[in-house]
C-alpha cells in the first residue's frame, strides 16, 4: 500500500473545510467503534477474522474497535472519486491503517454504473458496510461465516446494474480483479477473482444470492513451506508419487476456490431478521466448509434486543491416507517418516484460514440513545471443536467460552 496516498487520505479533514467552502464538491464522512471485549478463558484468545491477537481473560480494545474515514469528490454528473481509510487491529499486534476503498465511479446511465480501482468484494450480505458497526444490528458479524473469505476488497473493477420491476428493486453486481491480503504470519493472494452478487428488495424484505471464484496462493507461511518440502523429500527419496501429489495439493499455488452464499433480511413491524448460508470449496489444504447464522430481534422504542445462532462445519479436509505404511522392502525409516508427516498434515488441516468448527449462541441489545450513536452490549457463548476459530490457543484449551463486549458505534 502507498503510505503517501493513505496519509493524504487521513489528512483530508484538514483541507475539507476549504474545499467545502469553495464549491461543496468534497464530502467527508466517517464511522467508528469504541469497544471493550473480554472472555472467561485465558488458554485461548477470541478475535475477529484475520486478527493476530484477541481477548482472553482481560479487557481488550483492539478486537472490535476501529475508525474509518471516507472522502467523496464529484468531478461532474457522471464521474466521482471515493477513497476510504480504515484504522484497526488486524493481522499485526498493533493498530494499523489500510486503504480499504479507492475507486473512480462512472455513471453510465440511471441504471448502470462502473467502479474502477479498489472496491469491496461482494460476497456477504453486508460486504459494503461490514466494518461500519452503526449500520449493523449485531455488535460484530458472526465469525463463523465471515471468517470463510479472507479478502475484503478487490483491485480491479465492478459493474452495478439496478432496475425496478413493479415494487421490487433488483441490483446485480459483478466484480473482477485480484488482491493480496496480509494474514497472521503470511499473505494470501487471490487472482482471477470473479464475484457475482444479485439482490432483490421489496418493502421490508431483502433477498440476496452470490457466487465468487478465485485462484488462491498462500505466501510466506513457514510451517506450510516446511511441510511441503518434507513431503517432497519423502516422496522423491522413497519413490512414492502419491506423497508428491499430496504436496502439490497442500501447496496452495493458484488453487481454485469457490464461495456460494444466500441471504435474507427483514425489518417489518419492529421485527428484525437477518440470516446467511454459505459453502466454501477449494482444491487445496483449506477445508471445504458450510457456515450459517440466524439473527432475530424485536425493536422496543430505542432498544433492540436480539439473539443469534451461528455455526461453522467442516465438510471435507485434506486426507493423509497417502501417508500410511510403506510397502514391504522399503527402508525401516520410511513408515515412521510417513506417520510423522501424516500428523503434520492433520495439524495443518485444522489450523489454516478459518478452519476450525464452531457454534455460537449470542444475546445482545442495541440502544440508539442519540442521533448517529448506538450503544451495544453482547454476550457470546462459543462452543469450539478443538481450537475452533480461537487464536493463540494453549495446550488444554477446550471450551466452551463466554465472550462479552460493550461497544459505542457512531457515524459522522
Amino acid at each position: 500500500m502507498n503510505k503517501k496516498i493513505l496519509a493524504s487520505l487521513l489528512a483530508l479533514p484538514l483541507v475539507a473545510p476549504v474545499a467545502l467552502a469553495q464549491d461543496n464538491a468534497v464530502k467527508i464522512s466517517g464511522f467508528g467503534t469504541a469497544a471493550l471485549t473480554w472472555s472467561d478463558d485465558d488458554r485461548a484468545q477470541f478475535g475477529r477474522p484475520n486478527q493476530a491477537s484477541g481477548a482472553a481473560d482481560n479487557f481488550r480494545t483492539g478486537v472490535d474497535s476501529n475508525l474509518g474515514l471516507q472522502a467523496d469528490y464529484a468531478v461532474n454528473s457522471w464521474l466521482s472519486l471515493t477513497a476510504q481509510g480504515l484504522v484497526r487491529q488486524d493481522a499485526e499486534e498493533h493498530y494499523g491503517a489500510e486503504l480499504s476503498w479507492a475507486f473512480a465511479k462512472f455513471r453510465i446511465n440511471d441504471e448502470l454504473s462502473v467502479r474502477v480501482g479498489r472496491v469491496g468484494l461482494p460476497v456477504f450480505m453486508i460486504s459494503d458496510y461490514r466494518n461500519v458497526g452503526y449500520a449493523n444490528t449485531m455488535l460484530r458479524p458472526p465469525v463463523e461465516l465471515y471468517s470463510q473469505v479472507p479478502f475484503n476488497s478487490v483491485d480491479g473493477l465492478d459493474a452495478t446494474w439496478r432496475r425496478d420491476f413493479g415494487n421490487t428493486s433488483v441490483t446485480t453486481q459483478l466484480a473482477l480483479g485480484q488482491i493480496k491480503t496480509p494474514l497472521t504470519g503470511f499473505h494470501a493472494r487471490g487472482k482471477d477473482i470473479v464475484a457475482l452478487n444479485v439482490m432483490a428488495e421489496n418493502g421490508p424484505f431483502t433477498v440476496r444470492a452470490g457466487h465468487a471464484r478465485v485462484k488462491v496462493t498462500i505466501d510466506d507461511l513457514a510451517s506450510l513451506n516446511t511441510l511441503v518440502g518434507s513431503l517432497r523429500a519423502a516422496g522423491t527419496g522413497y519413490r512414492l508419487p502419491q506423497v508428491n501429489a499430496l504436496a502439490d495439493e497442500i501447496q496452495a499455488d493458484g488453487a481454485k476456490g469457490t464461495f456460494n452464499s444466500l441471504g435474507l433480511a427483514m425489518d417489518w413491524n419492529n421485527f428484525v431478521v437477518q440470516t446467511e448460508y454459505a459453502k466454501r470449496k477449494t482444491d487445496t489444504y483449506i477445508n471445504d466448509t458450510t457456515s450459517w447464522y440466524v439473527m432475530g430481534g424485536y425493536r422496543i422504542g430505542k432498544f433492540l434486543p436480539y439473539y443469534t445462532r451461528s455455526e461453522l462445519k467442516i465438510d471435507s479436509a485434506v486426507s493423509a491416507s497417502a501417508l500410511g505404511a510403506c510397502p514391504a522392502g522399503y527402508p525401516a525409516a520410511c513408515t515412521p517418516t510417513l506417520r510423522q508427516l501424516g500428523s503434520a498434515v492433520r495439524r495443518v488441516s485444522v489450523s489454516g484460514i478459518g478452519q476450525g468448527e464452531q457454534t455460537t449462541d449470542t444475546i445482545g441489545v442495541r440502544w440508539d440513545f442519540a442521533r448517529s450513536v448506538a450503544l451495544k452490549v453482547q454476550i457470546d457463548r462459543v462452543k469450539p471443536v478443538g481450537n475452533g476459530l480461537f487464536i493463540n490457543a494453549k495446550p488444554g484449551f477446550a471450551g466452551p467460552v463466554t465472550v462479552g463486549a460493550v461497544a459505542l458505534d457512531f457515524i459522522f
